[in-house]
């Protein structure tokens, strides 16, 4: 008797993990047939590793240091910038008429200046330059290109002028490979989550 009710719980057992193995749905994933073994294949997401940082002088590293924090403030914004431009050119394709793309457009600027204003008005001058040369590096055109897209030549000469009084240059070029290369560091390091 007592082997039949070891032999009855054993199977009640087994036939729960029965059930709990077919209630698993898994997952699908492409694969290939080697030697008529069916082997998965998964794309892992790309990782970069980067050198650890050398300093010659104490100072170099502690404006290392400020220019991440920098970054860190100001990327996000030129991200958004990036992705507001997108809509906003998805919107504009679809008119026709000037004057309706003008009136698109301030309105445009309108919900920008209230939902970033505060933001940016925070910003000190580098890291306002900072954001300039982002900007270029996420949209691949400077902000001078974007302000005459999109509110006309007048107004972006008119900007490019006002911004050069304080030393600010609309018209600049974002260099990964020589002059911004560590911001360039700095951004890939935010976008692989290393920051």
């Amino acid at each position: 008797m007592g082997k039949k009710v070891i032999i009855n719980i054993l199977l009640l057992l087994l036939g729960c993990n029965v059930n709990i193995a077919q209630q698993f749905k898994g997952f699908v994933v492409a694969a290939t047939i080697i030697d008529g073994d069916t082997i998965p294949v998964i794309t892992l997401p790309e990782i970069k590793v980067f050198a650890p940082l050398k300093f010659k002088t104490k100072s170099e590293a502690i404006q290392f240091t400020k220019l991440m924090r920098q970054v860190k403030t100001v990327y996000p914004l030129a991200r958004i910038a990036a992705i507001k431009m997108q809509e906003y050119n998805n919107v504009i394709a679809n008119v026709s008429s000037a004057s309706e793309k003008r009136k698109i457009m301030k309105n445009a600027e309108e919900d920008l200046k209230k939902q970033f204003e505060k933001e940016i008005r925070k910003l000190t001058f580098s890291q306002g330059k900072i954001l300039i040369k982002l900007i270029d590096r996420e949209t691949k055109s400077s902000a001078y290109d974007i302000i005459a897209e999109f509110r006309g030549n007048l107004i972006a000469m008119f900007w490019q002028s006002f911004g050069s009084i304080f030393g600010m240059n609309l018209k600049v070029k974002y260099d990964p490979y020589n002059t911004d290369r560590d911001i360039e560091r700095i951004v890939q390091m935010i976008e692989n989550g290393a920051l």
